[in-house]
């Protein structure tokens, strides 16, 4: 009785082994778990991780401390703000006497941290008279950093778009900026290492120097491409309307030509003065390209000048620019020049070389099934 007894009892001890093991293996796993979860997310709001960059050798001795730009920037005060935009702020700084500008990107934005690998990753690598240089970065305590040269006269659209400001841009400063702009571009697809499409080419990332000489930023949205690639296809639109070309809006397709595209819509930019966007000429209901087509094909391109140049510009320069702005913005990428060919265009003398421009895609009259609407994705 009593061998029974004690078998019932390994027996009982048995079973509620196998019922409490398990139960304590996944508690302890379980607690181990959120122990490492909660190591990680301790150390995650200490300091940012660097993301994986193939050429962090080259570019770690640029590493800042947050520190030294807090010192520099008046930990971010307000009155040296110079912008904001969709990823964060820039603020002016001045970093042992230089003076810079610093990129915080926003802590909230969940674009901020593939925009940072971005611009690390390709301003390591790209070195031109007409892109911005990056100075240095810093990735502390939670915070993303990216450090510029300072431009002392910000990005083009606060000028070319300001009634007042305009007026400092003559039409030489402007036939230098198109031509500064176009050589960035050129050696953006064609000269640097590994070619390179900007994808969001607008006046605002267009800055200008102490001497107004222009120099391409922003580098968030570029796109690394492979020498033998023609085009490639995304279906995540990213940019800003009005400066990206219809096949990229419409079927994702993107290549050089989508940088050619945002080029021409700026050289009619620079021409006219006025905003591509959110600007209408109301008596004929027309958006700028319209009218400036309008005015090509009638002769009195004239009209359609900035005003604040007066008749102070080279006529036949003014016109060989509005054609090259015209052939830049032909519905087939096909038909759009390369940079290359834009820039042998505008060191050409005469304008009667130029190849015919077509009418242009996008306009805002009844005939069209597309339109551009205001605004950035």
């Amino acid at each position: 009785m009593q061998a029974d007894a004690t078998s019932r009892k390994n027996n009982s001890a048995g079973k509620l082994l196998v019922i409490i093991l398990p139960i304590v293996i996944v508690a302890a796993v379980a607690a181990t778990t959120l122990y490492i979860w909660n190591v990680r997310k301790k150390r995650m709001s200490r300091g940012t991780k660097l993301p994986h960059l193939e050429d962090f050798e080259s570019i770690k001795s640029s590493l800042l401390s947050l520190s030294s730009l807090q010192v520099a920037t008046n930990n971010f005060d307000e009155s040296n703000k110079l912008g904001e935009g969709g990823f964060g702020s820039v603020y002016k700084g001045d970093l042992s006497g230089q003076q810079v500008a610093v990129k915080r990107l926003s802590k909230d934005s969940g674009q901020g941290l593939e925009e940072l690998r971005n611009e690390l990753v390709l301003m390591a690598k790209l070195h031109h008279k007409n892109l911005v240089r990056l100075e240095g970065f810093c990735l502390e305590e939670g915070e993303r950093l990216l450090v510029y040269e300072y431009m002392p006269n910000k990005s083009l659209d606060t000028v070319l778009f300001d009634p007042e400001e305009k007026r400092r841009l003559d039409w030489r400063k402007r036939f230098n900026i198109i031509e500064g702009v176009a050589r960035g571009l050129q050696y953006l697809h064609e000269d640097s290492q590994r070619k390179i499409i900007h994808r969001d080419m607008k006046a605002s990332n267009v800055l200008l120097d102490a001497d107004m000489n222009p120099k391409i930023g922003d580098f968030g949205l570029a796109r690394l491409f492979g020498q033998d690639q023609t085009r490639d296809v995304t279906n995540r639109i990213v940019g800003t309307f009005g400066y990206m070309s219809p096949e990229y809006v419409m079927r994702g397709q993107y290549s050089t030509k989508l940088d050619v595209f945002s080029f021409g819509i700026l050289v009619i930019e620079i021409i006219t003065g006025k905003r591509n966007i959110g600007h209408c000429f109301h008596e004929q209901n027309e958006d700028i390209i319209s009218a400036v087509w309008r005015h090509w094909s009638e002769g009195t391109i004239v009209e359609i000048i900035d005003d604040s140049l007066g008749r102070n510009y080279l006529e036949t320069e003014v016109l060989k620019c509005v054609n090259i702005g015209l052939l830049c913005l032909q519905q087939n990428p096909v038909d759009r020049p390369r940079m290359l060919d834009v820039m042998v265009m505008l060191n050409g003398d005469a304008t009667s070389s130029l190849p015919p421009a077509a009418r242009p895609t996008f306009f805002l009259d009844p005939s069209s099934a597309y339109s551009y609407a205001s605004g950035t994705i």
